[in-house]
Order: C-alpha cells, then structure tokens, then sequence
C-alpha cells in the first residue's frame, strides 16, 4: 500500500492518474528532489514536470506500433514524491517508501528524477525485492566519486554507497558512456570506480567496439539477473540533450542511445530510473522531449519482452 507522500501533477504521456500501481505492469512516479548544492546548474528538481509536459507529443509516435505500449502496460501516472531539495533524509526515506510499494504492487517503476541523488534509495528497495540485483548505469559521470564532505550522501556518491552496503552485484554492474577522464582531468576517477568492483565502459570503448559488441559483453555478464537500469539525460552529447545538470561533451548520439537502450530494455529490468533533467537549461525543450521518447522506448521494449 502506497504511503502517499506525494504532490498533484500532470501526467506522462497524458495517462491516467493514480493512487497506487495495482493492476498496472508500469507505473511513473516524479522524484523532483535535488542536493541544492551543485556549482553552476541547480534545476534537477524541476525534471519531472518538464518531462511530462513535453511528452504529450511524443506519445502520438506510440500509435504507429501496431500495438500500443501505455495501453497493454496499463500504464498510469502515480504523480510526484512530496520531497524538499536538500533534505536527504526525509527525501530517501519517502522515495524508498513509493518506489517499494510499487515494486509490491507488481508494476515497473518508471521514475523521473531529480539529481543523481535519487538513485540510492530506489536501489535499496529494489535490492530488498531482488537480492541478485545488478546495476547498468548510463552517464557521462561514473557517480562514484569518493566524496563525501560536506554531504555523506550527494549526487555524485550514490555508487560508492551502493557497493558499499552490498546492495548489487557490483561485479556484475557497469556504467556506460564515461567522459570522466578525458574532461574532468581526474585520472583516479574510473580507477576509483574500478577499485569499487564496477564496470567501466567509458565512451572510448563504446566507440571502438560499437554498439553491438558493447550490448553482447553486458548481455553475456549479467544472464537473467534483475536490473536496475539507471538512464542519465547525460549520456547524451549536449548538442541534443543540452538541458541536463552537468553536462560532457563527446556523449552519445540519439542513434546510438535508443540502441543501447533498446538492448539494454529487453533485460529483466525492475526499475527503470531516468534522471538529471534541467529545465532551465533547456534549449527548445529538447531534452525534456528526448527524456519522454527514452521513457516510451523502454515502455516498447517492456511490452516486447512480456509478449
């Protein structure tokens, strides 16, 4: 049962409003919480109402399927977490709250963020229901950086927390498409990331082994493990997704990402998490329109899987 800590909102994709996710195989819910503390871009806590309401147009392209993914998901929108930008504690706590009753309730959750921040808490709950839980993480950032003054929990620690507390299969977990290195001049960055246990497919690699390749080495790592599959705006190069919280040039192109996802999708993933949206970053709202499409093509890949 939902513990209802939530705002009024609009909805994804215009769908149905909802108190709780029964009955649904998918179900959104709006993480609009931020640290407050980020140098130069504060605006991560406005991502969920940016998305939804650019998505409206973007859901005319799920009538051209032959079967539509919202309606045989029985998609419906739950509306947003009531959380203060800031406030950890209370904000994790709610969050886990939200997203473990819909896990109970037998939907996906889809959940906009919000920073990097909102990952752990949806982690944990998944965790408690998937013990064998694994983590692909796509982003620019490895958010495993071992920082943790003045803030224990922050928008770039949310990974070095998770290995930590055991809560995935780190071995078994990777992050795709790092710009650390090559922009931020931090060398001990994906090291630090390694030493943890991780993954790293930086955008080199990509790169080099090309799409394909790249989704045959997760594919064979991970086998029929559950998935955490964590989906930063960006991972994107900002020339088509400019509106995100820290931006890094040399992303993937749109191709690039909708195959990565579309491969990625068709995993057994149990949460699905798309986060650091900024909207007053946002040129022509083209980031808010892509994190929608992202959004509508795991709902195709979710559908194909349960056919």
């Amino acid at each position: 049962m939902s513990t209802m800590h939530r705002r009024p909102s609009g909805t994804l994709f215009g769908v149905r409003p909802a108190a709780t996710a029964a009955g649904a195989k998918a179900a959104v819910l709006g993480v609009p919480f931020d640290m407050g503390s980020h140098p130069s871009r504060i605006g991560g806590r406005g991502g969920p109402a940016h998305i939804r309401a650019a998505s409206l147009l973007v859901a005319e392209s799920a009538e051209d399927l032959g079967i539509n993914p919202i309606e045989f998901l029985g998609l419906v929108d739950l509306g947003d977490v009531d959380v203060v930008p800031g406030q950890v504690e209370q904000a994790f706590e709610r969050i886990a709250a939200e997203v473990g009753a819909m896990l109970d309730e037998g939907a996906i959750p889809v959940t906009l963020g919000g920073d990097g921040a909102v990952t752990l808490p949806q982690l944990r709950e998944a965790h408690r229901r998937h013990p064998e839980l694994v983590l692909i993480h796509l982003d620019a950032h490895t958010d495993a950086y071992d920082l943790f003054e003045p803030q224990e929990f922050n928008n770039a620690n949310s990974f070095v927390h998770a290995a930590r507390e055991g809560i995935i299969d780190v071995g078994r977990s990777f992050h795709v498409g790092i710009r650390d290195t090559e922009l931020a001049g931090e060398p001990g960055v994906i090291g630090f990331a390694e030493q943890l246990g991780y993954r790293v497919l930086p955008m080199r690699a990509l790169r080099e082994q090309g799409v394909a390749a790249l989704l045959s080495d997760i594919r064979e790592a991970v086998g029929s493990r559950p998935v955490y599959l964590c989906w930063d705006m960006d991972v994107f190069d900002p020339s088509v997704a400019p509106g995100v919280v820290t931006p890094a040039w040399g992303g993937v192109t749109i191709t690039e990402g909708l195959e990565l996802l579309r491969g990625l999708a068709a995993l057994d993933v149990v949460v699905f998490d798309v986060n650091t949206v900024s909207p007053t970053h946002d040129l022509r709202d083209q980031t808010g329109s892509l994190a929608a499409h992202v959004v509508l093509e795991f709902l195709k890949a979710a559908t194909a899987r349960a056919l």
